[in-house]
């Protein structure tokens, strides 16, 4: 079983809904101290009141991950507030359904702000002070199955999130001397607010029946995962990883 997170600083990064606050509920819980990050600064403060505690603090911060001088201004401010950060979850990102000859320079340009860009600002922040304070830490990048896998009509998600496993191994081969690891954690089809209507309609329906074992998994499908990857023994050989959880859809 994992370790416990109880003193570590976590960072979570689109923690206003879906999956990063997801997952900054399992960091809290874990025991925690949870920065909030997110362009929706009233859902990530609703979300942290309701985690925090006296014995484990939570705090909400504005963080478009498009914007570098906003990351810095994020991570610093998290830093003064619950102390030197240990682990990131780098998580902001956006889809679009589209197909290639419809996606315009803008369209182009918000995924991959997004998704890559952003995220590689965003861990050179945390990296650099992590580096800086002599502490190590743990990062975890949420990539995609669309990492490995052509996915239809997400072109541009799928390059996204294909730089994005080659970010996480490059960071873990130069940042593992220093004690950070750097690993990818990558889900299949997950069912989130974000995508109730679609699957609960007809085109929900065909996806659910080309998965290998028809069926979405649940945001709770990645804590086992997610925990691992943050923890100091439990993790400590773990570097660079690609850690599929898609119920194997990246084998058909």
């Amino acid at each position: 079983m994992p370790d416990r997170l109880d003193g570590r600083v976590a960072f979570v990064s689109g923690a206003s809904s879906g999956l990063g606050a997801h997952f900054a509920e399992v960091l809290a819980d874990a025991g925690a101290r949870v920065a909030l990050a997110a362009r929706r600064l009233e859902r990530v403060e609703a979300l942290a009141k309701r985690l925090n505690l006296p014995e484990r603090p939570a705090a909400a911060f504005a963080c478009d991950v498009t914007n570098i001088v906003n990351i810095r201004q994020a991570v610093a401010a998290t830093e003064a507030a619950l102390g030197p950060i240990d682990i990131l979850i780098n998580n902001a990102g956006v889809s679009a359904t589209q197909k290639i000859v419809d996606v315009s320079e803008a369209d182009y340009d918000l995924v991959m702000d997004t998704n890559l860009k952003g995220a590689f600002f965003l861990a050179q922040e945390i990296g650099r002070r992590m580096i800086e304070g002599g502490r190590g830490g743990r990062i975890v990048n949420i990539a995609s199955v669309a990492s490995f896998k052509v996915l239809g009509q997400l072109a541009t998600y799928g390059m996204s999130k294909a730089a994005l496993a080659q970010m996480t191994k490059a960071m873990a081969v130069e940042w593992g001397r220093h004690e950070i690891n750097v690993n990818a954690l990558c889900p299949g089809y997950i069912g989130t607010e974000i995508n109730a209507d679609f699957l609960a309609g007809e085109g929900g329906k065909k996806l659910l029946a080309k998965l290998p074992r028809h069926r979405v998994g649940e945001p709770r499908d990645l804590d086992g995962a997610l925990l691992l990857l943050v923890s100091g023994e439990e993790s400590r050989f773990i570097n660079g990883a690609l850690l599929s959880v898609d119920d194997g859809l990246v084998l058909t």
